[in-house]
């Protein structure tokens, strides 16, 4: 930038300005807050008014020094001190023009400094510019309702462009940054054309604000006059007689005869209030509407009245259902209490766990039936939302309370039976855990004052029945299994099946297809014969399938017009069904070696499964196959081990393992398989391949094994003896430390089968395997040098056909 000096260098007093700046040619008052301030500002009326304006960069900085002015100075004319109790002491101004500031002189007892005149240079005058500038001007004092003639007369009046300039950024509330700017550019020309487009920017913003001001006042206007037009017209239906009914005053009274506790009801009523202000017309109004409908339609005061006859409850769980005793004595246990204590003693949390199709649900349905309660099924098959038990909060548009209390609401009773349906398949996911949710609801000690997001008031949900059913318990988590108390299902044994198909399904089956007064019969043989050969399942679906077809059969036939009786017998079932789909009978179909039958257990209950053990020669090379889990290939490790180790008194010789090649298969290789309870039976498989000594056929076997041989524990006992008892089986070995269980197996399998506990695997040996009909492995070699091996006869296979499903051993 070239600069012209006009003068020499002059000394004057210097007042620095903090947060701000000031521009020539027009007339201002400043407050001065700083003594030195002042005092300049005194010494220059004293020698004639001459006053030199600085900004300082850092407001912050009370005693400012040279480098923290701006080197651009306004020198002024003080035409007067103002003092004035509330504005504190102000200096009257006359800004004249730009001055170069070279450096301060003395800073006591005020700032002196020295400066030298400089020239507003302007490039060509250009008429579009200032005429775009005054034009914005006056747009923006427009939009801000401030237009002033007599501003607008005096802007027209600035000769030059960077007099225009100057002007405008007085009268403008600019940035720190852009005022430097604006103060520090000498050229005119340059000055308005910062100042314009800051101009049009402020009056870009200025318009969009008064727009949204103007909708909004717009929307205000509107509401005062729909408002006012609502009360003229309530006002013309009263006169007229046709005021009708008031929503508001319905909603008070559905609140007051609600039954709500005092500090939910004082909460309905502000809600009410906000209702009645807002207006129906209002988008909050639906909202609340919608929330007080939720609040008054629950059942807060609403109960049924308790069957507490035990007889009769007896009676009705007795007809619906046969057996599942143990089900069945807690719910009279429960009755039983509540007849005693009352309405003191809160709801029950029962989890009946069980394969599919055993009842557990049906069970849920007849305790409501017996109690005279109402009955809600709730499915948590695939709920991943915690929402879907909490409900969603308000603030979200088309937000629902969550499924428990939605379901006291249909039920329209405070005490109903809520069945929470696989709650072991409740899943999780980024929007939350429902099992979390569910510790509120299924512990007594909480779910008094259980929550929902969306009413925000407490529910009591002490005198809700809570059945929750599953398949298996592994999956359903800790703090919540711990929550309540689980009663085992694990299946039916053959009488039971078909006890229920004659007492309950065959009935069902007539009454669903139209012909209940035909007489229809079906053989206990036949019954029987559709179990064993027709069906493999712990519960009775499968076996209500079957009777559906048969009946069906027959329904086509009293439409051709036959009236019957008939009779369905053991031969007839290969007709109406057609082949056998199910062997049934011990688990293999001799004697083998290397085959053990084992007991398996599974989210479908209880079922059979072979271990097969197949030497060749090699070098001690260990396979195992049929999708094995890690604990079951550590259990095959552990009997491998002890075999090892005890090989001399087992007539075998120690390098014998290290000699061939071992494969460990387990059949239906589809289904996985895990869990520590085949220790026994590979331990006995191997031994057995080893010794060639064939393992008894009907005997099954359950246990964990350790390395010193020691039959451990097991769970699932009663599911595998059931499965064992399906199969045929005539003799399970199961662990000494399981005997406490035996008493609680139902009496049938205790008479069926041989039930014998073992401690040691020695014991296991002794009862499953056989009298060795060929030689032991050894490793002699014969004249070509080979190692001497008895070929192993072809392991039998199992040509039954099973369903394909996971199993926990």
């Amino acid at each position: 930038m070239s600069e012209t000096v006009l003068e020499e260098t002059k000394s004057i007093p210097v007042v620095p300005l903090r947060g701000g700046a000031v521009f020539p040619g027009i007339t201002t008052t400043i407050s001065i807050g700083r003594r030195a301030s002042l005092t300049a500002a005194q010494t220059a009326v004293d020698r004639g008014g001459d006053l030199l304006v600085l900004v300082q960069y850092d407001a912050d900085i009370e005693d400012p020094a040279t480098k923290d002015l701006v080197p651009i100075g306004v020198l002024a004319t003080v035409r007067d001190i103002l003092r004035s109790p509330h504005m504190g002491v102000q200096m009257l101004l006359e800004l004249r023009h730009r001055v170069r500031f070279h450096n301060l002189e003395s800073t006591e007892p005020y700032l002196e400094g020295s400066y030298t005149d400089l020239p507003d240079t302007d490039d060509v005058e250009d008429s579009i510019l200032l005429n775009k500038a005054i034009a914005y001007l006056e747009q923006y004092a427009e939009a801000i309702g401030e237009a002033n003639q007599q501003v607008m007369s005096t802007t027209r009046s600035k000769a030059t462009q960077g007099e225009l300039a100057d002007y405008i950024a007085g009268l403008l509330n600019l940035p720190f940054d852009v005022e430097l700017e604006l103060l520090t550019t000498l050229n005119g020309s340059e000055r308005l054309a910062l100042v314009t487009n800051h101009l049009e920017q402020e009056l870009r913003i200025t318009e969009i604000r008064n727009k949204i001001q103007q909708d909004a006042r717009a929307n205000t206007d509107k509401a005062q006059r729909e408002y006012m037009l609502r009360e003229q017209m309530r006002a013309i239906r009263k006169e007229l007689g046709e005021e009708g009914e008031d929503f508001i005053e319905n909603l008070r009274q559905k609140i007051e005869v609600a039954g709500m506790p005092q500090d939910t009801h004082d909460h309905a009523l502000k809600e009410l209030k906000r209702l009645e202000y807002q207006g129906q017309q209002s988008a909050e109004s639906s909202v609340i509407r919608t929330y007080l409908e939720w609040l008054v339609d629950l059942p807060w005061q609403t109960a049924t009245v308790d069957n507490l006859d035990i007889h009769h409850v007896r009676e009705v769980l007795d007809e619906d259902h046969f057996g599942l005793e143990d089900v069945k004595e807690r719910i009279v246990e429960y009755v039983a209490v509540r007849k005693l204590a009352g309405t003191q003693m809160r709801g029950a949390i029962i989890n009946l766990n069980g394969p599919p199709g055993v009842g557990k649900t049906s069970i849920a349905t007849s305790v409501a039936n017996a109690m005279g309660r109402e009955m809600v099924r709730i499915s948590l098959g695939g709920v991943r939302d915690e929402a879907e038990i909490r409900g969603h909060r308000r603030t979200y548009i088309g937000a629902i309370p969550g499924r428990i209390i939605r379901a006291l609401r249909d039920a329209k009773t405070r005490n109903p039976v809520i069945v929470l349906d696989e709650i072991d398949k409740v899943g999780a996911d980024w929007r939350g855990d429902p099992s979390s949710a569910l510790l509120e609801v299924l512990d007594p000690e909480q779910n008094h004052s259980f929550t929902d997001h969306y009413l925000e008031v407490p529910f009591d949900l002490s005198q809700v029945i809570f059945i929750t059913t599953s398949n298996q318990l592994n999956t359903i988590p800790l703090p919540l299994l711990d929550r309540m108390e689980t009663i085992t299902m694990p299946g039916y044994i053959e009488d039971e099946k078909v006890a229920i198909a004659n007492g309950y399904l065959l009935k069902k089956q007539l009454l669903g297809h139209g012909i209940r007064d035909v007489a229809i019969e079906i053989s206990e043989e036949a019954l029987r014969k559709i179990v064993r050969h027709h069906t493999r399942e712990a519960g009775v679906r499968q076996l209500e399938r079957k009777i559906g077809s048969i009946v069906r059969k027959l329904a086509v036939k009293v439409a051709g017009g036959e009236s019957g009786p008939f009779e369905v017998t053991v031969d007839d079932v290969a007709v109406f069904l057609g082949p056998d789909k199910f062997s049934f009978g011990t688990a293999e179909e001799k004697d083998e070696i290397g085959v053990v039958t084992g007991l398996a257990v599974s989210g479908h209950g209880g079922d059979t499964l072979s271990i097969e053990v197949s030497l060749s020669e090699g070098s001690g090379h260990i396979t195992m196959t049929g999708s094995l889990g890690d604990v079951m290939r550590e259990s095959a490790q552990a009997a491998l081990t002890y075999a090892r180790a005890n090989a001399r008194s087992l007539g075998l010789e120690p390098s014998v393992f290290d000699k061939v090649n071992m494969h460990i298969h387990v059949p239906e290789g589809a289904v996985p398989k895990d869990g520590p309870s085949a220790g026994i039976g590979m331990a006995t498989a191997i031994i057995s391949a080893f010794t060639r000594r064939p393992v008894r056929r009907d005997v099954a076997m359950t246990g964990e094994v350790t390395l010193r041989g020691k039959v451990l524990p097991i769970g699932g006992l009663k599911a595998k003896t059931i499965a064992a008892h399906r199969a045929g089986i005539g003799t399970v070995l199961l662990p000494m430390g399981n005997a406490q269980d035996i008493p609680e197996l139902p009496e049938r399998i205790r008479k069926d089968l041989t039930l014998i506990p073992v401690s040691h695997l020695d014991k296991v040996l002794e009862i499953a395997l056989l009298e060795a009909e060929e030689r032991p492995f050894s490793v002699n070699k014969d004249a070509t040098g080979e190692l001497e091996m008895p070929v192993p006869p072809m392991n039998g296979s199992s040509t039954r056909e099973q369903p394909v499903r996971a199993a926990k051993w």
